[in-house]
């Protein structure tokens, strides 16, 4: 008898979803799988999923819709399933800040120059992000939305059993990962 196949969802994938998971965004493109906005409900089976991963797409939302899409995507997963979240490390940036480490941040200095510029605008990724991250407050939410533990992880580093969860993981110089268990 074969092992079942492992269901994995990839929330937030964009345009350019990879293959082999259920790929999910609020956009229409090729290779999503699902598309649809968090907020009105995934259409998915309550305890269905094995993991998912959400790699900086949960700054898109604004602050009083991160817990009920955090509870969403708890809802969809399996009794020990995993969440791993990639989320823009507000920490790492404010003591580049501090230090004075203009290089640290993804802004050109055609679009700002200024060191608080650079911050500000990287923060909120020239307005597309509406929520920023620190990992006790990504905790704190976890736990509010019913995960039962949440653990700050290394890029490409997990505490998780489940192969892969950390292969969606990118920008490793300005995020922090997260898994949390339901």
């Amino acid at each position: 008898m074969s092992e079942p196949a492992i269901r994995r969802l990839n929330w937030g994938c964009g345009t350019e979803p990879p293959d082999g998971w259920i790929n999910c965004d609020i956009k229409e493109a090729a290779g999503i799988d699902i598309s649809c906005d968090i907020r009105d409900g995934l259409p998915l089976e309550t305890s269905s999923l094995d993991y998912a991963v959400s790699i900086h797409a949960f700054p898109e939302l604004p602050y009083p819709d991160v817990e009920p899409a955090l509870t969403e995507l708890h809802r969809v997963l399996k009794p020990g399933g995993v969440l791993r979240l990639g989320l823009p490390d507000l920490e790492r940036a404010m003591h580049a800040y501090q230090e004075g480490n203009a290089d640290y941040f993804l802004v050109p200095d055609d679009d700002v120059r200024s060191l608080g510029g650079k911050l500000i605008v990287q923060m909120t990724w020239y307005g597309y992000s509406k929520s920023m991250y620190t990992f006790d407050f990504a905790e704190e939410l976890l736990y509010r939305s019913g995960f039962r533990r949440a653990v700050r992880c290394g890029y490409q580093e997990t505490v998780s059993d489940r192969p892969g969860i950390t292969a969606l993981d990118n920008r490793q110089r300005e995020s922090f990962f997260v898994d949390a268990f339901k």
